[in-house]
């Protein structure tokens, strides 16, 4: 089973081991992040392996929404530390006792992902079509109009 240690992140701390960071305020509580920010977590772990698995996992874990269950707050809503360790401990227990391969999971939310960047990209391309389509149609009545 997965080891890791999970703490507070401090401001210009640097770290030796395999790790990744948790965002723990805002509605993105939970979301794992590869570059630290000011309300993080850090996750330590043994090998890179573990940490590539537990970022995955956490990543899961939060567009799935299990770790909105425990945000806290009114203003600013954060999640704690032990609520954090817990559903990830939990989560990676609940994966080895079921049978399911979490490595296997893990592959096809990546696979989902790449297709879900891969639509975005055509949105975004079919987006500024339309616009450069519209400016088009309003250059053309303007020179019309002169």
């Amino acid at each position: 089973m997965s080891t890791f240690e999970l703490k507070t992140h401090r401001s210009g701390r640097t770290y030796s081991k395999p790790h990744f960071f948790i965002l723990n305020k805002g509605l993105n509580s939970g979301k794992p992040l590869s570059n630290p920010c000011p309300n993080c977590f850090v996750v330590k772990t043994a090998t890179e392996k573990e940490k590539n698995t537990l970022f995955h996992l956490s990543m899961m874990l939060q567009i799935g929404g299990f770790y909105a269950y425990y945000l806290k707050g009114s203003v600013i809503p954060f999640i704690s530390i032990d609520d954090c360790r817990n559903t990830l401990k939990n989560s990676l227990k609940h994966n080895k006792n079921s049978g399911f391969e979490l490595q296997k999971q893990i592959n096809l939310v990546s696979v989902i992902s790449k297709k879900e960047k891969k639509l975005q990209n055509v949105i975004d391309k079919m987006s500024v079509l339309k616009v450069a389509y519209i400016r088009n149609c309003f250059k053309l009545m303007q020179t019309k109009e002169a």
